[in-house]
């Protein structure tokens, strides 16, 4: 019983310091360069693992990168990292995402995550709210291996296409989660 306590101390103790860590302070300085070059080496991972990736994203208004968000939780967990806002290749702002879950959960992951804004209406959006939460606003699909195979030009007729990669770690459960990207102001 001990153990488990312990377990669980270290768990919640992580969610808590991956939260706090994760959340952009004013006070706190954010490494652009380090932003920019690491979202710039995921985007180009992406693009060539995922041949579907490149092709949404020739046809992209815009695509948000995160290279790499932390995820943990015992029963309430927490997410976030920093990513930045690609238009025609170049970075024109950065975000950080974060998220709280609850539920039948228990683990720790890292994982890359990319989001094509694939119309002008969704870029708007991104540009004008002052805090885009993950299910509310344009429509999302997330691809998946399957889906990805079968993706041309054609059939893609969405607002937001999500790729989640490089996945390292392991977290399962069930719960209920929300996310919010917020604009990093360096």
């Amino acid at each position: 019983m001990n153990s488990l306590m312990r377990t669980t101390v270290t768990l919640l103790i992580a969610v808590v310091t991956a939260v706090i860590l994760a959340t952009p302070h004013p006070a706190m300085a954010v490494d652009t360069a380090a932003i920019e070059r690491e979202s710039k080496a995921a985007l180009a991972k992406l693009y060539e693992t995922t041949p579907a990736a490149k092709m949404l994203g020739d046809k992209a208004k815009a695509i948000l990168v995160f290279p790499s968000i932390l995820k943990a939780g015992l029963i309430v967990g927490g997410q976030g990292g920093n990513g930045a806002l690609f238009v025609n290749g170049n970075v024109v702002a950065y975000y950080n995402i974060s998220a709280a879950s609850y539920g039948l959960q228990a683990g720790v992951q890292e994982f890359g995550y990319a989001m094509f804004l694939m119309t002008d209406s969704a870029r708007a959006y991104l540009d004008k709210s002052s805090g885009w939460e993950v299910g509310v606003g344009p429509t999302i699909v997330v691809v998946d291996a399957g889906a990805a195979k079968s993706l041309t030009t054609t059939t893609a007729k969405d607002d937001v296409y999500a790729f989640i990669f490089s996945q390292k770690g392991l977290m399962a459960g069930i719960g209920i989660q929300g996310s919010k990207i917020t604009k990093i102001k360096p």
